[in-house]
């Protein structure tokens, strides 16, 4: 390159890549917007969010998506960019259930919520399904490793969950919920417990 600052030539000569990272969030514009952010507190109080960040990966997702859409609504109804990619979109958006099949319009793409795509994660599912107490406790089966997808252990609280996915979602085989051995404390304790009975027994003697 004939203009190329320092730091790029030093790079090339010692054999390092340069490599760039996409966004996954944008934070808002108005930081102190109280209408915002009771919203965004009320969303991770139901949905047992860790922190605003992945409210903001949510919106930021769903503002992508609408995007496009509304871009594709500016073109003819028969253009050809408009029937291919709107029908990919249309079709990924009913594959993770947020979209119906009866709704399959990019019109209806442009009303969808933050709150549909925080229904489809792993964690609000595990928590309908009966698995966990409470959302809270969904969050801690699956960073544990408890929960299993079909045959695979998951353990991201944010995995969006597949419609055909749905009724796969189980405890794990190794886990101790499950038929694996009993947990760390509850063998400490058993261990204890024989121990006690057999100093009882010398006693008795």
């Amino acid at each position: 390159r004939l203009f190329c600052s320092k730091q790029w030539y030093q790079r090339r000569v010692r054999g390092m890549s340069h490599i760039v990272y996409s966004k996954t969030y944008t934070t808002p514009r108005r930081p102190f917007e109280k209408e915002r952010l009771d919203s965004e507190l009320k969303l991770i109080g139901e949905f047992g969010l860790r922190n605003k960040r992945e409210v903001w990966r949510v919106k930021y997702t769903l503002a992508k998506i609408r995007k496009a859409a509304r871009e594709l609504l500016t073109l003819e109804d028969k253009d050809p960019r408009r029937l291919f990619e709107g029908n990919a979109i249309l079709r990924r958006l009913v594959r993770i259930g947020v979209l119906d099949e009866n709704r399959m319009k990019l019109d209806y793409v442009l009303g969808l919520k933050t709150e549909d795509f925080l229904e489809r994660r792993l964690q609000t599912q595990v928590f309908k399904l009966g698995l966990a107490k409470s959302i809270h406790h969904a969050r801690v089966l699956i960073r544990q490793k408890h929960i299993r997808v079909r045959k695979q252990v998951v353990n991201i609280p944010s995995f969006i969950v597949r419609l055909d996915a749905q009724k796969h979602i189980d405890i794990a085989i190794n886990s101790a919920y499950g038929s694996g051995r009993e947990g760390r404390v509850k063998r400490k304790r058993m261990r204890a417990g024989a121990g006690g009975a057999g100093d009882n027994d010398e006693d008795e003697d």
